[in-house]
Parts: structure tokens; sequence; C-alpha cells
């Protein structure tokens, strides 16, 4: 298995105490975390699951495939409020995305000691770029071979190999005490401080190996061994033994049974074997553990209890063999409490001793303190008094209540999570998905609804958990149903229900699922407006604590919050969106000659749509090309858009040359002042000639490709962008465009990627272009604007604008391409500029129908 082998050497490379990696999964665009070296996994189920549109830096790094180094909590915290809010510890963390090329499988994460002040230094991100890199060939390799690179399952635990300390040694012996004959191997007189050259081979010198108060111990011991009186049974005793150095080695001496060498059934009661143990510098057993009052436990990372004191036996109410080897929150459950596993957290994601009071039992409570180390967790245990803070009334395990300020605590951390998260969502969709992947395991949820009013109707608007089409039933129901979702709202107050016995004998003849647990109906309602309702259901029955209701309660304002500006976002996106199409041109000219396709993505952030544009104008000059980008998105640079686009269309069809056409649309914007600035690239093309004269103000540079697929980025001098310098010049360059060549006009959401020269994206779609060979220019189109619509998120929109003269024309006068097609795929732009099929993203921009958001 790689992944295991890839964590461990990542976390061993940069000085780390735990790593994992996460890889996507089957479910697009949800990351699962595959394997945890170092932490208990079962700490960590909050994590196992991470969306890539999600504010974390495992998203962040997949999702820009850019490494994240975040050298202690203060830098986490200012670039990842959220992960802090769910582990507010001080650690430092590396991030490194798994890749292949251009196939990106997951995520390598490191853990490891905050260094405040410090950033993270090159040999170390070097060092765990290399580990990521190798897992990334590995991974590439299984899927060439056939096996699918996806995990969706629970996270394997792996152990990390212990720190570095001196090796165990180990030494045996032979005796012979009845006639005092000695055979020791090298080891242990090295052991014990000896030549192994000098050693005679006698009990002496075996003596005079030792300290002299253990010799006569030695000899009590063998006495031991040699009178058992059951022959069948090999007699075995320990003891400490110092050897010259004073320091102490434990040494095991068995009588050896079975036949006397030479005649005789009898086994030899005078032959015995010894094997002595160096434990170097690591302690075996804690001995002296056992004599103090305090219990003490110890740990490994992965939570397994390794050792366990005569006190701490007394104290937990379990003897050693229940103890030992298991898994500590499966062997003493009321250690698996959220404020709890959030003291283990800590301790193990920070170098900091973790004290706290622990409820084990109605009466008993217990002082419990985490010392962290390398290699594990060692806990002090001593009883005290029940703390005078603890109300009785809901202080009991498993009573609903939560006794300690930290308990308290707990209930509160993954909504604070929720909370930051439900800021930065932006659409209803949104929304819901983060109420789905922090809410619900926040407080152990299983299925949830929202339901949206609309003319006082409740529409189902988002469900997870549920039997399929359960819930059709009420969807569009009014008010003045008798209904849990519908009188929560109308009351303003919340209704619980610990289990569907209860919400059928509150609310009888209710349709009901097959589940028998737990029901939660919050009304939704932001500054005194109804929003709509929210149910949260589970699949045991429960009770919902005083603290519990509260905190749901709450949670319901901010989401009815949240789900209120995502109502006015989807409203203005939906007036941004339909203003754009309505200035986008819906078909281009078929000429004789030349031909054009044009293409429009908006970005997969923010408002959706911005201020790129295209059009083709027939002028008396020639054929004018147009592209441009408006600063901005949203409703304000769709319509500067479209004030621009008008003028250009204006200053061309009036006969003005390329440099004018410029100047006066730059005139025009700063005079409409409307507080924003666009870059435009304009060109007039003869058909016949093939002659261009081009102007750029601001825009990145066009592309041109000859007919033998040679492509060259056109090198064209220009001026500021439009908006901002009312004496700008804009120079005219000529160059020409030959039959069989296609020239590309496209702005910077086409070629740019966050963390990346944007040079080196026109590179890289040069090359897409120069490869592109025969097809048509419709499926050159489409090729381009795929190249750039891999990347998970586009924090721009997209614009493209093709033109190409072909060897000869066509008798109807119509454009055809270059395979012979006749344009009817969209390559005049008849059905692919319009967006007809989506590739302008006017019925596909949301990507809820297409991978890209550009085609379905």
């Amino acid at each position: 298995m790689a992944l295991a082998p890839a964590a461990v050497e990542a976390v061993e490379a940069v000085g780390g105490y735990a790593g994992g990696v996460y890889l996507r999964s089957r479910t697009k665009g949800l990351l699962r975390l595959a394997v945890l070296a170092g932490l208990p996994v079962h700490l960590f189920r909050p994590w196992w699951r991470m969306h890539v549109n999600r504010p974390f830096p495992v998203a962040e790094s997949f999702r820009s495939g850019r490494s994240v180094h975040l050298a202690d909590a203060e830098e986490a915290m200012r670039r990842f409020p959220q992960l802090m809010a769910g582990l507010p510890f001080p650690f430092g963390s590396l991030y490194v995305p798994v890749s292949d090329g251009r196939d990106r499988f997951g995520v390598l994460v490191v853990l490891r000691t905050a260094t405040p002040g410090q950033s993270v230094d090159a040999a170390d991100r070097q060092r765990i770029q290399n580990a990521a890199a190798r897992l990334g060939t590995a991974l590439a390799r299984l899927d060439a071979a056939g096996t699918p690179v996806a995990w969706d399952h629970e996270p394997a635990p792996v152990q990390l190999p212990a720190g570095a300390t001196p090796p165990v040694r180990v030494g045996h012996l032979e005796w012979r005490v009845d006639t005092g004959a000695v055979t020791a191997d090298p080891e242990l007189c090295r052991i014990l401080g000896g030549d192994p050259d000098d050693f005679p081979g006698t009990v002496a010198g075996l003596e005079a190996l030792l300290a002299p108060e253990d010799v006569y111990g030695l000899w009590a011991l063998v006495r031991q061994v040699t009178a058992t009186t059951d022959p069948d049974r090999p007699a075995a005793r320990r003891m400490w033994l110092r050897g010259r150095d004073g320091r102490p080695h434990l040494f095991e001496l068995a009588r050896r049974s079975g036949p006397r060498p030479g005649p005789g059934p009898e086994p030899h009661p005078a032959h015995l074997t010894g094997l002595l143990v160096d434990p170097g510098t690591g302690p075996i057993v804690a001995a002296a553990a056992d004599r103090l009052a305090t219990g003490v436990l110890s740990l490994d990372r992965l939570g397994r209890i390794t050792y366990v004191s005569r006190r701490a036996e007394t104290l937990l109410g379990l003897a050693r063999p229940t103890l030992v080897g298991r898994v500590l929150w499966d062997v003493l459950p009321w250690a698996g409490r959220p404020a709890y596993e959030d003291h283990f957290r800590a301790a193990l994601l920070s170098s900091d001793p973790v004290h706290f009071l622990a409820h084990r039992t109605a009466n008993s409570w217990l002082s419990v303190s985490l010392h962290p180390g390398h290699d594990g967790l060692t806990l002090t245990l001593s009883a005290v008094d029940e703390p005078a803070y603890t109300p009785r009334s809901v202080s009991a395990p498993g009573g609903g209540g939560l006794g300690s300020p930290a308990d308290r605590a707990a209930v509160l951390y993954r909504p604070v999570a929720l909370a930051i998260a439900l800021t930065e969502a932006v659409t209803a969709r949104q929304v819901s998905e983060v109420v789905t992947e922090e809410l619900l395991p926040a407080f152990g949820g299983r299925q949830l609804a929202i339901y949206l009013l609309t003319e006082r109707h409740l529409h189902l608007a988002w469900e997870t958990g549920f039997p399929q089409g359960f819930l059709d039933r009420f969807d569009g129901v009014g008010l003045d149903a008798r209904l849990p979702g519908v009188e929560c709202l109308t009351s303003g107050r919340p209704i619980f229900f610990e289990s569907m016995q209860r919400l059928a004998a509150a609310y009888p003849g209710i349709p009901l699922d097959a589940h028998v647990g737990a029901r939660a109906f919050l009304p939704l309602i932001a500054s005194g407006r109804p929003v709509g309702s929210c149910i949260l259901g589970f699949d045991q029955p429960r009770g919902f604590s005083p603290e519990e209701r509260t905190v749901l309660t709450a949670l319901a304002g901010l989401i009815a919050q949240a789900l209120q500006r995502a109502q006015r976002y989807d409203s203005e996106a939906a007036l941004a969106r339909g203003l754009q199409d309505a200035l986008l041109p819906h078909r281009l000219p078929r000429l004789r000659h030349a031909d054009t396709v044009g293409r429009y993505l908006p970005g997969t952030q923010g408002m959706d749509v911005g201020g790129d544009w295209y059009d083709v104008v027939e002028t008396s000059r020639g054929l004018a090309l147009v592209i441009g980008d408006v600063q901005g998105h949203g409703v304000a640079a769709a319509a500067t858009m479209g004030q621009l686009r008008s003028a250009v269309r204006a200053f061309a069809l009036a006969g003005h040359d390329p440099q004018e056409v410029m100047s006066g649309t730059n005139r025009l914007l700063i005079d409409l002042d409307p507080g924003q600035f666009a870059s435009c690239c304009y060109g007039v093309l003869d058909p016949a000639t093939g002659l261009v004269q081009a102007v750029r103000a601001g825009h990145l540079p066009p592309l041109l490709r000859q007919p033998d697929g040679t492509t060259e980025v056109l090198d064209l001098p220009g001026g500021v962008v439009l908006g901002v310098d009312a004496d700008a010049a804009y120079p005219v360059t000529e160059l020409r465009l030959p039959k069989g060549g296609v020239l590309a006009l496209f702005t910077d959401g086409l070629v740019e990627q966050p963390g990346t020269d944007i040079d080196i994206g026109i590179e890289r779609l040069r090359g897409v272009f120069a490869a592109a060979g025969d097809a048509s220019l419709a499926a050159i189109a489409d090729r381009l604007v795929d190249e750039a619509t891999g990347a998970t998120d586009r924090p721009d929109d997209i614009a493209l604008l093709l033109a190409a003269r072909w060897a000869g024309g066509r008798p109807d006068g119509g454009a055809y391409g270059p395979d012979g097609s006749d344009g009817s795929d969209g390559s005049d732009g008849s059905d692919g500029s319009d967006g007809s099929d989506g590739t302008d993203g006017s019925d596909g921009s949301d990507g809820t129908d297409g991978p890209d958001g550009a085609r379905p």
C-alpha cells in the first residue's frame, strides 16, 4: 500500500508527529481521509470528509494545486479561521497536493510542533514536496494499471515508528550448575561491560561482571529456579542486574526442559538458560509508577493503552489485562465524551500538558493530566471530590446535560465552525451544503431538510438522508397546514421530539418514514421575517438538553440570515446572467471567406458573471473583431460591458479606424464615470486579403496559428486600459491572417490560474492551440475552453473569439471549416456563441448540469 509509507516518510522528513493522506472519492468534489498516521482515527472523525470548496487548507491545496504551509496557530487563524475554530491548538501543518501531471489525486498532510514567528524553511518544503511527488507517481501507476484512485472508506490508522533511541540488546547464556560451566555469547559480555575474548566460561567469570550485591541475588535466583518440583514445566524467574556502568538490565533465568544429553529420559535439573535484556535508555515497564499514589496510564499515538499502574487499576475499576492493548475510548466509554475528546486532541496536537476534571460515574470524579510526547501520551489520574460548579441536575453521565465548562464549550465547538462557514456561503445551495457538513456532525444527526417560504407556501429546497420521494408530499404546503415544520415557523418556536412515537402522538396521522429516531423542527427567521424551516433527523431516540436547544435555536437564526442573503444573491445573479445573455451576440456574421466562433463561460466563484464580452461587426473597413474585459463582476460590470459593446459597435459602423474606435471608447467610459475600467483588443480583418489592423488597450495579446500549425503570441504594442487616461494613445499594428490560419482573441480567465504566472498560462494555451490539427473552428474553440475549465474553481469568467480564413469559399455564401463542416455544429456561432447548448453558461452557468458549467 503506497499511502501509509508516504505518510510516514513525509512525517519523518519534516520532523512531524502526525500526518495523513486525503484522496478524492467517487463523490464529485469530496475528499476523504484515507490514512491517518500518529493520531487516533476516532478523535478526528469530523475531519474524515472534506469538500473541495470549503475554506480549509486541505481543500485549498487540492483546489489550487499549490502547497499550503502554516507555521503556527496565528498564521492558521489568519488564513483559515474555520480550521482553528475546530482545532484551536498551537500546531504547525503542511499540505501538499498529490498529482501526476494534470491528474490530481489528493493531498499529503503533516502536523508538527508550531514554530511561532518562523516560516516553514525551504528544505522542509522541498522534502515534503518530494514525498508527495513520489506518492503521485505511485498512484498514477496504479491508475494506469486499472486500479481507480478513489477512496470511499473510513481512514486506515497508521502507527508511526518510535523516536530514535539506542537499540535494545539481548544476550544469552547456558549454565551447568553442577559443573559451574557458563557459556555466554559475546553480546551478554558486552552488555555487562566485559570483553568477550576474556570471558573464562566460569561462574566466577560471570560474577566478576556484576555488582557485588547482585551476585548474592543471582544465586538466590538460581536456587528458586532449580528447586521447582514439577520437571515438566520450565521454571523462570527475573531480576534486575547492574553491569559495570551501573545501568540496570533485566535478567531472566529458566530451567532448561528436555531430555538429558545421552541415555536416560529424565530432564537435567541443573541445566539453566539465561536471557539478559539491555533496554537502552527507553523503559520497558515503568515499575516505579506502581509505588505512586497517582495512577499512571500510557497510550501510543493511536490511543492504545500500553501500560497501566496498579493505582490506575484501582481508580478505573478495571484490571490490567482488560485495559492493556485496547483503545482507550473503547474500554473507557466516559473518556469519549465530546469535551474530553477535545482535551485529548489538544494534547496530541500540541506539546503542552493538558489538565481537566473527568466525570467517570455518578459519584466519581477524576483529575486527569495528559503529558504528550513523540511516541504517545502519559496520563496521570487522581481521585477528587465533586467540583462546586457542577449542577447535580445535569451532571450525571448520559443524563443529557453537561457538567463542566469544558463540556458546555464542546457543544458550542462545531457550531462556531458552522457560523464561520455560513458567512462564506453565497448561494442557497452552498448554505445547505454547509449546514449538512457542519450541523449534522456536530449533533449526531443523519437527516436534514430545508424548506423555503414563497407566497405563503413552504417549498423543499434541500434534503439529505430521507427516503427517496418521502418529502415530496410536504412540498408546497401552505401555512395553514397542521405540520410541525409549518407550526414551528408560524409560532416562531422550535419543536423537539425525543422519539418518533412522540411525534406521532402530537400529530396523529402524519406520514412517518422508517426511522425510529428523534426530530428537531427549527424556524428559520431572519430580522423578524420568516424564511422557512429546517428539519433535523436522528437515527436513535435522544433527549435535547437545554444547552443544545439554545444552540440549535441560535444556529437556526444564522442559517435563516445566510439563506436570506443567498436569495438576494440568487436574484441579483439571475438579473446579471439575463443582462449578460441579452448583451452578448446571439449570432455572428456568416461570410464566404472568413469564419468566426465565440465562447463565453461565467466563473464559478463570486457573482458568477462578469464583464467579459466579444463581438463581430461587419463594417465598411472589413470585419471588426472585438474582445474585452470590464473590471469586476455582477450587474454593474455587465451593465458597463453593455455600454462599451454598444460604443465599440457605433464607432466601428461609423467607419472609424481602429485607433479612433479605441480612443473614442476610452473617452466615453471616462465620461460615464462608472468607477470601473476595462481592457480591450480590437482588430479589423479584410477577408479577401487577410490584412488585419489591430489595436490593444491593456489586454492580453492574441494568438495566431499558421496553416502548418505553427502558433505564435502576437507582440502588439498597446496603450493603457480604457477608463483611466483620456489622452491615452493606442498604436495600430498591421499583420496578415493567411488562408487556413486562425486568430484567437481571449480574456485572462482562459489562461490565468492562482499562484501561476500568466505567461505560463498563455504558453499552455498556445500549445493546445498548435496541437488542434484540422479540427473545425467550433471544435478548436471547445478544446481551448476545455483546457481552462479543467480546474475545479474559476475565479474569473472566460471569453474567446476565433477568426479564420479558409482556402476556398462556400458557393452558398456561408462559412465552413477545414473539416468540411457547414457550420451546423456552431462554427458560425449560431448555436455555440448564443448559449443554446450551454457553452456560454446561460443554461449551465451554475455548473449544475455539467462538470464545468460549459456544456451539459
